[in-house]
This record gives structure tokens, C-alpha cells and sequence, in this order.
């Protein structure tokens, strides 16, 4: 046996005591991360508070994907998270495939908040990170796959034997999303015909396209001049094929054909972007689907809605949680607008504001308020707090680049009075009184060294034919597209110095916005800075009504975006805000984290990267 012979001994002891705690309690909380141990348990259909037997209608969410941190296309496990915790709390409950074929031929009644939760693309990490999440809440999604992804045994993707795993879990169903993802009829944003690519040649060039592009079922297959190469009877072939093999992976890998589909990506209110492609998936649909997803961008599904036109929201990484509510409360009917409550998040930060539009959020924590606009309008919120005449105001800017957050100070916003700092666009304004005083571009801010239109054209074809290399069939085609692509390097091209025209990247509606700006407003002079740089230096504002602090968040447009989303909420993300009085440096106002908040933050965010480690390793 042996002996504690030091005290010495009686430390390595207890450390080593400690040590095996903590991997103990790792190894629980991985195990509790990846093994399911609880069950589902569908919605009472005799509870009249769950279904009163009044026809609500369904509301459908698609999540592209869930990863650990949010991606342009997947959405973090933590957003997933407090977006569905805030939907359950609101009485929302899921159905299934079969609730939604009863409620369409049989009339039976829904849930009077009924929501249908599906996941696309078919992705492993989805399942690992959102599975603890449907548990948490009760809820049963649809994942939705491609079929030919069986076949070519990608990793990242689930296989047969994992989707019949999610199924015996009773928190999934299988959909399907056709047989594959690929494109047809492409062209880059300088209209050279690129012609067909799959999925994975796609994402590899598309920061040479614009929007000129079409998916594999959606039309015939055209040429540079826009006239199909195929006959009418090789389009119908074609487009049969596809769901043939289709049919074929999911039989052979599980036995079945999924109930539900979604269509990609028609959005027209038909099948297709040609009145006879349409009229082939139409018919195709209906042989082999009972319901499909038709549509995209619209939440809320009626008896009036076709089970084979139906339409669904898909929730961005971006978005926060008010946003995702925001957009379900303009879809729903007046009389169901009520049953939407927005997330206030914490409440002492909450008392320092008064919310006169839009829906804020005070997320401790992160150290922001998010401020959500409404629908094709603007959010507002002042500061309860008053400030003397000289007073500094700063906060990182985090919102996207498309849109609008500007801080107002001694502003009255009833009578639009006031200085405004707006950042819209990408473009820095300030404002006095509603007129514009200064404007600055901070994309020629930033100093990015420029480009010509000519040297971004040739270098576009030259980043096309490196891809075509990458994935070519053959030695000899890579061998030719690496000829072409320095063949095309060398074309000689002017640059701005030269006198072209400047090539200007158009801002994507999910691009994320990143500013620190720094107000000090001394008296009657106003200094501004961004990212640390002095953009006006004491600048004279003449005189000035007293009046209060607001922020502001304003949807602007549209925009772009290559997958065509339509988004008319805006999120301004205020982080870090601080608000001093000149005098003296006090503080006024401050959502900054500090002290034992401060260090307990960090110590979770710290085991928190730690638990995703080992899930992603192991």
C-alpha cells in the first residue's frame, strides 16, 4: 500500500484528484453532447390550449445549416438555440409530415401555434449541434438531403445509416431536396457563358458571379446566346433522369422515399423558370412527394395554400432572435400578431432606454443592444439618461454593411432636430437638423488599394479557369485550364492610375459590418472617428437645441445577394456602448461588462470553446 510519507504526497494526491474531476465532468457533458437520452413526446391533440380547433394556419422555418460559430450560410448552435427556446416559450409546438397531410386532406386540426422546423443540406454538423437543442424543447425537425451525396460518400454529409439513426431518436424526419445541387445556364458578372457546375465548382467561383444563374431543374440548358441545347423531349429525359435517381439512392439507402421536398429553387409560383420545365416538375412532384416547399421568404402556410406550394422562412446566420419574430409577426394575421412577444434580454439595461419603435434587445453578456427595425421601416431607442453639453459617446458598430445605424445626439426625434452620425451603406454621414453636412465613402476611407474594372475582369477569368483546373476530369483538361489561365494573366489591362474605371464590389445583404466609432461632441464642435481615425476633427456645428441621446436602425433596401433573399428587417448591433461626460470622465451610461461579470464571462465563454473542442475532435 502506499504512503503518505510528505505532505508533498498529500498535494500531488489532491491535484491529481482534481485533475480526474474535471475530465470526468468533460467526458459527462461530451457524453450528454452526443448520446440522446430523453424522448420526444408529441402535442396532446386533446389539449384545448394547444389545439382550440381555430384554423391558425402552420408556420415553417428552414435553417440552411447549424455550426458551432455562425457562418455566412449555417447558424451558430448558441443562436439556434435562444431563437427556438424564445419560440417554445411562446407556446409554439412542432408537427410532423403527417400533421400536415391530415390538416390539408382531412381537415384535422393543427396546434394553434403549429410550426413545422426543417434543416437543409443534409450537413452532420446540423445534427450534432441542433440535436441537444430539439431535445431542450421538445421539437422534431425535418432534415432534408440530397440524394446524390450517398453515393459519392462525402463526409460531411449524413449517410443512409446516419439519417435511420436521427429517425429512431423520434426527434427527425427525412426530406429530401432533389438529387443533387448543381447549376445550369451560368454566367459570371462580366456575361462570359460559364455554362453547367456542381455544387462544389459553384462555391469555389462564385465571387465572379452576379445572379445570372440558374439550379438544374429550373430550365432547359441554354447556350451563350441564351437558346436551349436541349429538345424538349431531351428536357423532359433530363429532368425525369433526375428523379429517378433520386428515387433509386433513397430507396436502396433507406428504403423509402421522403414524404416532403423541397423544390430549389423555383420561387416564380410555379415549378420552374419555363412554363414546360414547370409542367414536367410539377408532375413529377405530385407522382412521388406529398407535400413540397415551393417558396421561400413568407412564413405562414393557410388551408388556402396548395401541399405542393407551399412556403417557408429561412432564418440567416446574421439574424438575431428579434429579427426571426419580427419577420413571423408580419406574416401573420392581424388577429395573431398579439401571440409574438420580442426578447427584451436584461432588464437593467433594458430601464436605461425607452423603445419608441422597432424591438430592442440587451444582451448582457455580449456586451450589445440590438435594435430591430420593423418591416420596410426603422427601430428607435433613447437613452433615459440626460447629457451636458460636452459629452463623448462610443460603441462598435456591428450590423450589417447594407443598411443603417446612426446614433443621434441632442436630438429631439419628434421634430427631427439634432446632430446624426449615420453609417448607411458603408457610406459616413453627418447630419444636422435632417441636412446633410458631410459625407464620407469609407470604402476610400479604408485606403483599399483599387482595382480597375479591366484588371478585376482579367483577373475573374483567371481565378474561373484555376477552378476549372481544380476540378477537372482529366490530367490533360487541368493541364489545358492552367495554359488558359496564364494565358489570361498576361492581358495587358489599364489600372485606375491609367484611367479606367474603378471596380467597386457590390455589398452582400449577409455582409457583416465591423466599425468602432468615437464621438466627442465639446459645445458647439463635433470630432468623429472610425476604427481609431480621425474622419472630422472639431468640427464647427454652430448652434444647437439641447436634447437627448437615441440609436437608430433603418432598413434600406433590398440589396444583393447571389442566393436572391429578400429581407426587409433590419438588426443595428450597438457593442461596447459608452456614453461620458467630458468634465469630469464620468460615466453616464455603459453596457460594458466589468468586474466579477467581467472574469465570470470569460471563464464560460472559455469552458464553453472547450466542450466545442472535444466535439469537434473526438
Amino acid at each position: 500500500m502506499y504512503k503518505f510519507e510528505t505532505p508533498k504526497d498529500v498535494k500531488k494526491l489532491i491535484s491529481s484528484l482534481l485533475q480526474l474531476a474535471v475530465v470526468l465532468a468533460l467526458l459527462a457533458l461530451i457524453i450528454s453532447q452526443l448520446f440522446t437520452f430523453v424522448e420526444y413526446k408529441p402535442y396532446d391533440e386533446n389539449d384545448k390550449s394547444v389545439v382550440s380547433g381555430t384554423d391558425h394556419g402552420f408556420v415553417a422555418l428552414s435553417y440552411f445549416g447549424v455550426d458551432r460559430e455562425s457562418t455566412t450560410s449555417r447558424i451558430s448552435a448558441k443562436k439556434l438555440d435562444e431563437q427556438l427556446q424564445t419560440l417554445n416559450s411562446l407556446g409554439y409546438v412542432t408537427i410532423t409530415q403527417d400533421d400536415i397531410l391530415k390538416y390539408y386532406e382531412e381537415g384535422k386540426p393543427l396546434p394553434d401555434k403549429a410550426l413545422y422546423l426543417m434543416f437543409e443540406d443534409g450537413r452532420h454538423d446540423t445534427s450534432v449541434y441542433s440535436q441537444k437543442i430539439m431535445e431542450k424543447y421538445n421539437y422534431k425537425a425535418t432534415m432534408f438531403t440530397y440524394a446524390d451525396k450517398f453515393t459519392i460518400k462525402d463526409t460531411y454529409f449524413l449517410m443512409p445509416e446516419d439519417l435511420l439513426k436521427l429517425e429512431d431518436t423520434g426527434f427527425w424526419e427525412i426530406g429530401s431536396n432533389g438529387y443533387r445541387l448543381s447549376y445550369i445556364n451560368v454566367f459570371d458578372r462580366y456575361n462570359r457563358y460559364i455554362g453547367e457546375l456542381e455544387s462544389t465548382e459553384y462555391g469555389a467561383m462564385a465571387q465572379y458571379f452576379g445572379r445570372d444563374y440558374n439550379h438544374f431543374l429550373m430550365d432547359y440548358i441554354r447556350d451563350a446566346n441564351d437558346i436551349p441545347m436541349e429538345t424538349n423531349s431531351q428536357m423532359k429525359e433530363r429532368i425525369a433522369g433526375e428523379y429517378d435517381l433520386m428515387q433509386e439512392e433513397y430507396t436502396q439507402g433507406l428504403g423509402k422515399v421522403p414524404g416532403a421536398y423541397v423544390l430549389l429553387h423555383s420561387n416564380t409560383g410555379k415549378y420552374g423558370e419555363n412554363d414546360k420545365v414547370s409542367a414536367e416538375n410539377e408532375k413529377a412532384i405530385a407522382d412521388i412527394f406529398k407535400m413540397n416547399f415551393n417558396r421561400e421568404g413568407f412564413s405562414l402556410n393557410t388551408k388556402e395554400s396548395s401541399i405542393y406550394d407551399l412556403t417557408r422562412l429561412e432564418p440567416q446566420a446574421n439574424w438575431y432572435t428579434n429579427h426571426l419574430l419580427m419577420r413571423i409577426w408580419d406574416d401573420l394575421p392581424e388577429g395573431d400578431k398579439d401571440n409574438i412577444e420580442f426578447v427584451e434580454g436584461d432588464t437593467a439595461q433594458k430601464d436605461n432606454w425607452e423603445l419608441l419603435k422597432g424591438a430592442a434587445e440587451y444582451k448582457r453578456s455580449e456586451e450589445k443592444v440590438v435594435l430591430t427595425s420593423l418591416p420596410n421601416d426603422t427601430g428607435l431607442l433613447k437613452l433615459n439618461k440626460s447629457t451636458p453639453k460636452s459629452f463623448s459617446f462610443s460603441a462598435n458598430l456591428l450590423g450589417n454593411k447594407l443598411g443603417c445605424q446612426s446614433v443621434l445626439l441632442n436630438a429631439d426625434a419628434d421634430k427631427g432636430t439634432g446632430i446624426e452620425i449615420r453609417l448607411l451603406n458603408n457610406v459616413l454621414y453627418l447630419i444636422k437638423n435632417g441636412e446633410t453636412l458631410e459625407e464620407v465613402d469609407l470604402y476610400d476611407f479604408d485606403e483599399i488599394p483599387k482595382i480597375s474594372v479591366e484588371e478585376d475582369k482579367r483577373d475573374s477569368l483567371v481565378g474561373e479557369y484555376n477552378v476549372f483546373a481544380r476540378y477537372a476530369v482529366s490530367h490533360a483538361q487541368s493541364v489545358e485550364y492552367k495554359r488558359l489561365a496564364g494565358e489570361a494573366a498576361q492581358t495587358e489591362v489599364r489600372s485606375v492610375e491609367e484611367g479606367a474605371e474603378e471596380y467597386r464590389p457590390t455589398i452582400q445583404i449577409n455582409e457583416l459590418g465591423n466599425r468602432k466609432l468615437d464621438i466627442v461632441l465639446d459645445n458647439d464642435r463635433i470630432t468623429v472617428k472610425i476604427d481609431s481615425k480621425t474622419v472630422w476633427d472639431h468640427y464647427e456645428l454652430g448652434d444647437m437645441d439641447t436634447g437627448a441621446v437615441y440609436l437608430q436602425s433603418v432598413w434600406t433596401e433590398y440589396g444583393y445577394s447571389q442566393r436572391n433573399i429578400a429581407d426587409d428587417v433590419y438588426d443595428g448591433v450597438f457593442e461596447k456602448v459608452e456614453v461620458k461626460n467630458l468634465a469630469d470622465d464620468s460615466e453616464i451610461y455603459s453596457n460594458k461588462l466589468k468586474g466579477v461579470y467581467k472574469a465570470a464571462q470569460v471563464t464560460a465563454d472559455f469552458f464553453n470553446s472547450l466542450i466545442n473542442w472535444f466535439i469537434i475532435n473526438i
